[in-house]
């Protein structure tokens, strides 16, 4: 899966970070700064915006939940608002709500 940068300027600095870390004039731990400061961020996604995703795509929490590999319980409490989604989770719901659910199926 290609990287997503904030911006093509943001993308084309760091294709060019990339090359000195290759040649051998940036270090790893550099790299790894650089690399996150590039790529976008997920937002929270509140848990409106999660019920809404899952009506969208027009299935249950259970099989929403089945998608996100995690307890159906789980979806149930992201949408009433008492947990948040994170981690991977967090990324796979982005993904369903920029691209629909067929995008992680």
């Amino acid at each position: 899966m290609p990287k997503k940068y904030k911006s093509k300027i943001a993308a084309a600095v760091h294709e060019a970070m990339q090359d000195a870390y290759v040649i051998g004039l940036m270090d790893k731990k550099t790299m790894r700064e650089f690399d996150q400061s590039c790529l976008t961020t997920v937002g929270r996604l509140s848990p409106k915006q999660i019920k809404k995703i899952r009506e969208r795509e027009g299935v249950s929490q259970a099989v929403l939940a089945r998608h996100l590999n995690v307890e159906t319980k789980l979806v149930g409490e992201w949408e009433r608002g008492e947990k948040e989604p994170s981690g991977p989770s967090l990324k796979l719901l982005a993904l369903v709500q920029a691209k629909g659910l067929d995008a992680i199926a």
